[in-house]
């Protein structure tokens, strides 16, 4: 049986004006993948390496469009492309090494073959997740448009991740900003061993493009002649009228999805008649039966590359294994920052409402960088849900102050591009609940990329959170915790207008990614007096905003109002404690307060298991046990989703609960 969508068809190759030097070389470059390919199965086999995914009869799609960009434009491959990273001259030894897991390769070891980027040669590489890229384009495109670069950007996805969310938010925000993209699809057949009819109900991706308002151009992807020329016309036209295209490459993957999973599952005459496709030995022929390649130049081409494999592999084998650096690991986390503190100048202050210090701050932060970029549903001449940027779009432009469709995870992702080009980037989630739509951008992209390749994030997700509105499930939640867990970022929770507008500014001073929490709650319910200048507040120092003998409250955000309204009603001595910084939080303060009063109680609105609280309170078990004179207590929202009724609401809250245990734990 053979699948209707990857039909094997003829090869005619049409050299059109190409010299014969630029056939040669797109010869030369099209050997190099292959003969790496032919080397990796047979080190495969010896195990010297550990896996190998192979891009075998899919090499031309890699090379011509690796050779119709300009060096400085950037591409994001996928794992079949491996001539994307020889087409930019990537130093074979330092190729080798990433695969083999050595010291000097892209990631230090810490991830595997293709998931890496180079910024010195324009590539951004995959994360197993696949689909994710396609908003990293956006991003990357977004930058070159707003610099008026009249670049090209062009981003891989196979069949099979065409499936994924990521692939439609991607294709959408492009087609909706027009933004310059070649969205190039590899359409082989198969997503692992799951065939096309099995993962979409149409044959060829060029039916998708006009859905978007998207021209779409089919190729033949073992003809490495047609790519080239298909992709090299297509980024002329798009650098001079920038718009989004997908272009469908047609082929087949003659291995496995990797080499463990083998090829069984293929019909053996599909897998025959594509195999009289392959693009290296047609291309070959082509160029012999028009007197281009000679059997000299042919043995001169192959003997050079083949040298260059074995020279890199020499190298690469020759490196010592890793040794493991505990303090390295860490600090690679984090793109190196240290953070200096601005105060305010001119001693001017006004009265400002919670929601009033975040805009003041946002405004500022815009004046202060002219490189960031806002983005979120709304935020435009609305001015957001809560109008935090009520007139941004008048005084900043349409460019700076962008209204995005409803795709969380598209635009996260665009704000990773952005950075990768030197952009700062704030996305506003309308509602703290929806970023769990972003979420794998979040954990997988922004958390991890500087860790893997030494690319900073400087990304900004601002999230309005918190219940006390009667606003049901999907418009209260609590949700800080699932990133907590998550090393690589930042968070920040203000409690007060102060902190509100300096915590903003150090975010996004910050080239690491932050999430910002602010509560709903405390939106227009508290105010104070606080400078009218731009100034930031200390990232990862808690604050002791009350001073008292008999109890430690540690708490954030609305707790911390909670806290105070507790002690005062039940005329207790307390030091509360506001952490302010999630992570990292602030040890020291926690240690020297929960030493001055022996007793603490951890306070969180977010519910119980496995909050903040759950973490902080072992800490202090662990490291001041000592101290203690009663056990390490703390009180958090029900187990529950959050309630819609009032009522329901008040008593899923733990504000109530708070006072009994507290006044259980000094009675103790």
């Amino acid at each position: 049986m053979e699948t209707s969508t990857t039909q094997a068809t003829a090869l005619n190759f049409d050299r059109k004006n190409l010299s014969n030097q630029k056939l040669l070389d797109l010869y030369e470059s099209l050997v190099m993948p292959r003969r790496i390919e032919e080397k990796m199965l047979i080190l495969l086999r010896q195990g010297r390496i550990s896996k190998w995914f192979s891009g075998w009869g899919q090499e031309a799609i890699s090379i011509g469009a690796v050779n119709a960009l300009q060096k400085d434009e950037f591409i994001l491959p996928m794992h079949r492309n491996l001539g994307i990273f020889t087409g930019r001259n990537i130093p074979l030894e330092r190729l080798f090494a990433q695969f083999q897991g050595k010291k000097s390769g892209f990631t230090k070891g810490r991830d595997r073959s293709f998931h890496f980027g180079t910024v010195e040669h324009h590539i951004v590489g995959m994360i197993s997740h696949l689909g994710p890229q396609l908003a990293i384009a956006d991003g990357i495109a977004l930058a070159d448009k707003l610099s008026a670069q009249n670049k090209v950007t062009l981003v891989f996805s196979g069949d099979g991740a065409s499936s994924e969310g990521d692939f439609h938010e991607g294709l959408n925000v492009a087609a909706v900003w027009k933004l310059p993209v070649i969205f190039v699809i590899e359409h082989n057949g198969y997503g692992l061993s799951t065939p096309s009819e099995e993962q979409f109900a149409f044959k060829y991706f060029t039916e998708k493009g006009p859905g978007y308002g998207m021209e779409t151009v089919r190729v033949e992807g073992n003809n490495v002649l047609d790519v080239y020329q298909t992709i090299l016309e297509l980024a002329e036209d798009i650098r001079k009228n920038p718009r989004p295209v997908l272009v469908e490459a047609i082929t087949f993957r003659m291995r496995g999805h990797e080499e463990a999973s083998g090829t069984k599952y293929v019909p053996k005459q599909l897998m025959d008649d594509w195999g009289k496709l392959d693009p290296v030995n047609n291309y070959e022929a082509y160029l012999e039966s028009i007197g281009v390649l000679d059997e000299k130049t042919k043995e001169q081409i192959n003997k050079k590359v083949k040298k260059a494999i074995n020279d890199g592999l020499e190298k690469a084998f020759a490196e010592e294994a890793i040794i493991p650096d505990l303090n390295e690991e860490l600090a690679d986390m984090y793109f190196p920052y240290e953070q200096k503190l601005i105060q305010p100048q001119s001693g001017k202050r006004s009265e400002k409402r919670f929601v009033d210090a975040i805009s003041d701050g946002l405004r500022q932060s815009m004046e202060k960088y002219p490189n960031l970029i806002l983005m979120g549903q709304d935020i435009g001449e609305y001015g957001g849900v809560f109008k935090i940027t009520d007139g941004f779009k008048k005084q900043f432009g349409a460019d700076r102050v962008r209204n995005t469709p409803l795709c969380e995870s598209a635009i996260i992702g665009a704000g990773l591009g952005l950075s990768i080009k030197g952009y700062k980037a704030m996305v506003e989630m309308q509602f703290a609940d929806f970023v769990s739509v972003g979420f794998n951008q979040i954990v997988n992209n922004l958390a991890k990329i500087h860790y893997r390749w030494g690319q900073h994030a400087d990304v900004v997700v601002r999230m309005p959170t918190g219940a006390g509105m009667a606003a049901g499930p999907f418009h209260s939640q609590s949700n800080e915790a699932w990133f907590f867990h998550t090393p690589g970022l930042k968070i920040v929770y203000p409690s007060n207008p102060y902190d509100a507008k300096g915590l903003l500014n150090a975010a996004l001073e910050d080239p690491n990614p932050y999430l910002y929490f602010e509560h709903k709650g405390l939106y227009r319910s508290i105010s104070e007096s606080i400078p009218d200048d731009y100034y930031t507040v200390e990232i990862g120092k808690a604050k002791l905003i009350q001073e008292g003998e008999q109890v430690s409250i540690i708490t954030y955000g609305m707790g911390v109002h909670w806290a105070k309204k507790a002690v005062e009603e039940l005329s207790i001595s307390a030091d509360i404690l506001d952490l302010r910084t999630l992570l990292p939080w602030d040890q020291e303060a926690v240690k020297t307060t929960v030493k001055k009063t022996g007793k603490v109680i951890f306070l969180q609105e977010d519910t119980l298991t496995g909050g903040i609280g759950a973490e902080i309170c072992a800490w202090i078990s662990e490291h001041c046990f000592q101290d203690l004179d009663a056990p390490v207590m703390r009180e958090g929202s029900l187990d529950t989703a959050v309630p819609f009724a009032p009522n329901l609401e008040k008593q899923f809250l733990p504000e109530n609960r708070f006072k009994i245990k507290l006044q259980s734990l000094i009675n103790y």
